[in-house]
């Protein structure tokens, strides 16, 4: 039994465990919002509680003077590796949770994960919950324009089909047109050098007999 045995071993070894944790966090960190485990959001609500109350503290060291507090930047980067992270979490989250007295991070369980049967839940900082609903917002907004855009440019490449086709149309029933009026043309002209070739052969037969005539 694991009495008195705190944290989670969430299937992993010691190193394995400290290297997701710290992954998790600088997510969290950086995205102010991420999906996991429950059982892995404990974990890190745990384990970045602690880092962020040293940053504040260190924020309210560093307000009465013009030093920065090296020290605490050096504990934090023990465990979170990234630095832009690390700048981040004091330049801007512990201004922003100066104030709050521990509780910077919020659990919500989402329900069982389909196929291995997870439980599922969103840890997110709390002063940051605002934010990212304001993000979501606008991209949703954005995916709804672009949808309606998509959906006007189709209208008008269906509208515009028609019109096409009718131009199409035009076009070969004036060809059809064409075609009769130039056989007619044909016809004529054949029949008149019938005419011409015929009166030449009665001409020249005329003038056969009229010599023969004048021979007797």
């Amino acid at each position: 039994m694991r009495h008195r045995v705190t944290g989670r071993k969430l299937g992993r070894t010691a190193s394995h465990r400290r290297a997701t944790l710290s992954a998790l966090s600088a997510s969290l960190i950086e995205h102010k919002r991420i999906r996991t485990t429950l059982a892995k959001a404990k974990a890190t609500q745990r384990t970045i509680e602690p880092i962020i109350t040293r940053a504040k503290l260190a924020y309210q060291k560093e307000a009465g003077s013009d030093s920065k507090d090296i020290h605490a930047r050096r504990v934090v980067a023990r465990f979170i590796k990234n630095p832009a992270v690390i700048k981040e979490l004091f330049d801007e989250i512990a201004p922003k949770v100066a104030e709050r007295n521990g509780g910077y991070t919020r659990v919500v369980k989402l329900g069982q994960r389909d196929g291995d049967g997870a439980h599922l839940a969103i840890i997110e900082l709390v002063d940051y919950n605002e934010a990212v609903t304001r993000k979501a917002k606008q991209k949703k907004k954005a995916e709804k324009a672009a949808a309606a855009a998509s959906a006007k440019k189709k209208e008008e490449e269906q509208a515009a089909e028609p019109q096409e086709e009718k131009v199409e149309q035009d076009v070969a029933e004036k060809e059809e047109e064409a075609k009769p009026a130039s056989e007619e043309s044909v016809k004529a002209e054949t029949g008149t050098k019938d005419q011409d070739t015929s009166d030449e052969s009665g001409e020249e037969k005329k003038s056969d007999k009229s010599e023969k005539t004048g021979k007797k």
